[in-house]
């Protein structure tokens, strides 16, 4: 229940009362609406609800929650993200509370997604993140409303042809509401990527200013050797990763490895010898080879950190994406699928990402993300990549610029909402 104050002559606050004074309504409904301050006569601010189901990784989270603080940040617009794994999203987000059952963060209202749903006001737009399934008793309130809100099914990002065919598709349910396919993409013709309105500029500030690097790097207790290659390492299991290590450790050039506290870990843990667990802050060295461990950085300075490095190698989808707005040379670790579903993805970015790239380049950085995902031995190939590394740096700077020149993903969700009418 709300009450209504007049503050101002033309301000009108709304006000949520507390949960104790709904315990006589027999409902519990700390989940039941949007608040904010209107002017009188001001449109309201249209209401969004963003869906993700925590599968593993933390990629959907991390996606879902740049999405929610961009969509408020840039486009006046409400959020709710519904989240079913708390403990997940407080790995992103430090400061927010585990045990609450909703929450304002940054502009967003971070909601529990509760085993059994608690009814609730529905939005002008529902994003049922991957697929995630909407609880039943929420479809149905969307049917009830008038208008119905705008369904959009908002999809794993992929270079795949069918993409660009499939996008914005209207798929009719059975219970008479309508879903539209929304998918992230690299061509004009799919729903682009996130990226904030001034993260390339950002971006290349902070990499054109040597001492704001340098003390971001301290601030993580990083130290480099003078002339040493930085390369950040944030990947799934890879039962090749010793003959990279071992690469490194043999080249003439020093390389600082920083690994942040991931699925990773063992595998580095194994080749070092090490008897105790890793954990963040540790810092051992092997002939050229220095790695330190990070610890879990929320994703403001994860950026920070992919910003700062020579070399990237970055997992899944959230900082996949990023990556790429680093301008850096990189490495993709997609995840892994059953029957090698996967791989078809990996060959379609590929061939996107090479084009324009001299062929013995581009044969070099293919046959480099082709072992680390398929583990082959990655020694020859890493050595084969470095022989054209000024090419390769330079390639990825074309990129991001190329793809910072299309409509981000925020956006083109705003723009499909208004040209379906609402």
């Amino acid at each position: 229940m709300k009450t209504a104050l007049r503050v101002f002559p033309d301000v009108l606050i709304i006000v949520v009362r507390p949960v104790t004074e709904l315990v006589a309504e027999q409902r519990y409904e700390r989940q039941s609406g949007f608040f904010s301050i209107q002017t009188q006569g001001a449109r309201m601010k249209p209401s969004w609800d963003i869906f993700c189901s925590v599968v593993d990784n933390y990629g959907d989270a991390g996606v879902t929650w740049r999405l929610a603080r961009q969509l408020v940040a840039e486009h006046d617009v409400q959020v709710r993200l519904w989240i079913d794994d708390l403990a997940a999203f407080v790995r992103l987000c430090p400061d927010a509370d585990p045990c609450a059952s909703q929450q304002l963060r940054e502009g967003v209202s971070v909601c529990r997604w509760p085993a059994e749903w608690v009814s609730t006001t529905v939005p002008d737009v529902v994003i049922e993140a991957f697929a995630c399934r909407l609880p039943t008793p929420y479809t149905e309130s969307m049917l009830q409303r008038s208008p119905r809100p705008l369904w959009l099914n908002l999809e794993y990002l992929s270079a795949e042809d069918w993409v660009s065919g499939c996008h914005g598709l209207p798929s009719p349910q059975m219970n008479g509401l309508k879903k539209f396919f929304f998918f992230p993409g690299f061509a004009d013709t799919t729903g682009g990527l996130l990226r904030e309105r001034n993260l390339i500029i950002q971006c290349q500030a902070f990499q054109q200013d040597k001492a704001l690097q340098q003390a971001f790097l301290q601030e993580l207790n990083v130290e480099p050797l003078a002339g040493a290659r930085l390369i950040s390492v944030f990947a799934y299991e890879n039962p090749q990763l010793d003959s990279w290590l071992d690469a490194l450790a043999s080249d003439s050039r020093p390389t600082h490895l920083l690994v942040p506290e991931g699925r990773i870990l063992a595998d580095v843990q194994r080749w070092l010898g090490s008897e105790g667990q890793l954990h963040a802050g540790t810092v051992q060295a092997s002939g050229a080879l220095t790695v330190q461990v990070l610890p879990f950085i929320r994703q403001e300075r994860y950026d920070q950190l992919l910003w700062s490095c020579d070399f990237n190698v970055v997992r899944g989808e959230d900082s996949f994406v990023r990556a790429q707005w680093a301008g850096r040379p990189m490495l993709w670790h997609i995840y892994q699928q059953e029957e090698d579903a996967h791989l078809p993805k990996l060959d379609a970015f590929l061939a996107l990402y090479l084009a324009g790239l001299a062929p013995e380049a581009a044969q070099a950085v293919n046959h480099f993300w082709q072992s680390w995902n398929t583990g082959c031995d990655l020694s020859e190939s890493w050595q084969a990549l470095t022989g054209h590394w000024a090419q390769i740096e330079k390639h990825a700077e074309r990129w991001c610029q190329q793809q910072a020149a299309q409509t981000d993903l925020a956006t083109a969700l705003v723009q499909f909402y208004k040209e379906a009418g609402h």
